[in-house]
């Protein structure tokens, strides 16, 4: 019996996306790989809601997001940055790495830098480059829920607005250019439901010029080689992961189907069920309720519960795979998935396996209660 992947990446995908894969291997110089890279990146531009550029790069989340620095951030650059978790806590290291000097708006686990002290920083530092942030902390279940008022602040200056989605674009409202993000990017991994491997990032004209104007000292992530490569020959400068692209180009369809306004209002629903129907069998969220995230779910561990044998009794037993905790949260919180496919099957059946996980190990719970709770929440769908 296959998972069920409640992970917050990599997330069920579709049949019909896995089967895009299975197909004859194609020359990535050739008019076969532009029908099958121009697609790509249009869609990608209307799932962003840009007109700029857009780069599917074979490559981690991880690796559009450091494309996002080594090509806009030079040395002594000044960056400002929300910190609450273990994302936000590595692109403030990237930053670094790149010269930054770095403004890091620190909060705890589980709480969001509001956006008067965003305000703030930049009021103390009329010199900014630019605005850095990770939308939706996966590490914690945090989401900033300010990414439309940024805009206010970057253009003070005409500082540079970057925002890391990659786990949640596709699944949450998003509006890169009516919202003035210079540039953003996401993992296809995630809420776009299709298999590891590409990580688009789109650049709006403006930052496209600049890097041009000013290439960094890289090969594999330097943008202005995508750009140049498209422009002349919809190629990308080096050999792309071809079946994953394939897969990426069909995921792309069944979102553009579903309807952005129709596939957040899903998210929402279904991460509202998660939310009612895990509380009402005795779990508490681990993010403060104005910061918790749509798209995954942190959960305090009941006391005695130990990480790894309540995640196997889950995997083995019941066959619904859920994350643990990174760093100093190792063992004091696990995290659902909320995001892709899901729908009400993924909601009742994660609520479910988890009370009947934690009654095995010796807990009371209510799972009758848990999946009314969430089946009220679930009503809309």
């Amino acid at each position: 019996m296959e998972y069920l992947v409640m992970l917050p990446g990599p997330t069920n995908v579709p049949e019909r996306v896995t089967r895009a894969m299975y197909t004859y291997m194609i020359n990535h110089r050739s008019d076969d790989f532009v029908k099958l890279y121009e697609p790509c990146v249009e869609k990608t531009k209307k799932v962003f809601e840009t007109n700029g550029e857009a780069v599917c790069l074979s490559a981690s989340g991880t690796g559009a997001v450091e494309a996002s620095v080594v090509n806009l951030i030079k040395k002594g650059d000044k960056v400002i940055i929300p910190v609450n978790g273990e994302f936000s806590g590595r692109l403030s290291q990237m930053l670094s790495w790149a010269g930054a000097e770095v403004i890091k708006l620190e909060s705890p686990p589980g709480e969001n830098a509001s956006f008067d002290k965003v305000k703030e920083a930049f009021d103390n530092n009329k010199d900014v480059k630019a605005f850095y942030c990770v939308w939706n902390e996966t590490s914690t279940g945090t989401m900033l829920n300010y990414l439309d008022k940024v805009k206010d602040l970057t253009a003070r200056n005409d500082s540079y607005y970057v925002v890391d989605g990659v786990s949640i674009v596709g699944g949450e409202e998003f509006h890169m250019d009516k919202w003035g993000v210079d540039i953003a990017m996401t993992g296809a991994q995630k809420a776009f439901a299709a298999p590891p491997g590409i990580s688009p990032i789109c650049v709006n004209e403006r930052t496209k010029k600049y890097m041009n104007a000013n290439p960094p000292n890289t090969m594999y992530f330097n943008l202005p080689r995508y750009f140049k490569y498209y422009e002349e020959a919809k190629h990308t400068p080096f050999t792309p992961a071809l079946p994953l692209l394939y897969a990426y180009n069909e995921a792309m369809d069944i979102i553009l189907e579903e309807g952005m306004d129709a596939r957040v209002k899903r998210h929402r629903t279904c991460s509202q069920a998660l939310y009612s129907g895990l509380n009402a069998i005795g779990l508490t969220p681990f993010a403060k309720e104005d910061a918790r995230s749509t798209v995954v779910i942190a959960l305090n561990y009941l006391d005695g519960l130990e990480d790894k044998t309540f995640r196997n009794t889950l995997a083995n037993k019941f066959r619904v795979l859920v994350a643990g905790g990174f760093g100093n949260l190792k063992g004091k919180v696990f995290r659902v998935g909320c995001m892709g496919e899901v729908n009400r099957y993924h909601v009742m059946r994660t609520i479910s396996s988890i009370s009947s996980a934690l009654a095995m190990m010796g807990y009371e719970t209510d799972t009758q209660a848990g999946l009314k709770a969430a089946e009220e929440k679930l009503k809309s769908l």
